[in-house]
């Protein structure tokens, strides 16, 4: 089968079709589709009905997979984690933020698998790192690449949502444990292709360390506002068995949370990164 590629946007986003996802990867689809994700930073693929095991063999292709510490998993492939809304609270996917910037390697991307969709609702909208880094002005560019900024797990994640048993409590405070607040550059390069993306998120980021805290609050206001403008972004209607697959160094992304009491399960693996510069 031969792969085509439909383009979305001009920011990001791009529809891969001839190709089979349940399969084995050839190694000249692998190197395709690294290079599309390179060029236009998330891709869709349709009716794509993979079990978790083929979604984990598809994802390793690219890197190591990561295992949430919070999130349920599915117990025979522990590395493709559960966001089913009739099990547990993902409201901290209704908000802009890159995939876990708490840790000191964020993820070079992930893998998500559409299982069970509302019948309206529940899109899930990308932004373009990239695209908001250079649409800035040539001084804000410069005063904002070398500052860094704190992420933290709590932010997404607190205890009042995710400590309500004593189960539930001690992987919290586990968590927290293992992964303190620690700092990434608020401009970061990409290590393939070198370009400038704005790495802050409203999920995990909360304040630019250089700065005094009423200014940091202020920039900050404005980064996240700047970065998911429309022109950079895109948004998906999902259907069941459709797959997104995006590059998460430098996008950031928004589940919808407009269709309750409708279910929405999806299935996510997550391919580890290297740490920001």
């Amino acid at each position: 089968m031969s792969l085509t590629l439909t383009p979305l946007s001009p920011a990001l986003g791009a529809q891969i079709d001839g190709i089979d996802l349940s399969r084995e990867l050839p190694p000249e689809q692998r190197d395709t589709l690294e290079q599309a994700l390179l060029e236009h930073q998330v891709l869709f693929f349709r009716k794509q009905f993979i079990t978790p095991a083929q979604q984990a063999r598809f994802a390793a292709h690219f890197g190591d997979l990561h295992i949430h510490p919070i999130y349920p998993n599915v117990p025979e492939t522990p590395q493709v984690l559960i966001l089913d809304t009739a099990v547990t609270d993902v409201r901290d996917n209704a908000v802009w933020h890159t995939d876990v910037t708490f840790l000191p390697t964020p993820a070079l991307g992930a893998v998500l698998s559409a299982k069970q969709v509302p019948a309206y609702g529940g899109d899930t909208l990308w932004a373009s790192g990239i695209a908001a880094f250079e649409a800035l002005s040539a001084p804000l560019q410069r005063l904002l690449d070398g500052l860094s900024a704190t992420h933290d797990f709590t932010r997404s994640f607190p205890l009042e949502r995710f400590g309500s048993t004593a189960e539930d409590l001690a992987r919290w405070e586990a968590t927290r444990r293992n992964h303190p607040p620690l700092s990434h550059p608020v401009v970061r390069t990409h290590p393939v292709s070198g370009r400038k993306a704005l790495f802050v998120n409203e999920g995990f980021t909360t304040r630019i360390n250089e700065l005094a805290e009423h200014e940091s609050e202020a920039l900050l206001r404005l980064l996240f506002a700047h970065a998911t403008r429309p022109e950079f972004s895109i948004r998906w209607r999902w259907q069941e068995g459709d797959v997104a697959f995006w590059d998460n160094r430098v996008t950031q992304h928004y589940a919808v949370d407009d269709y309750r009491p409708q279910r929405r399960v999806m299935h996510r693996a997550t391919i580890l990164g290297d740490a920001p510069f």
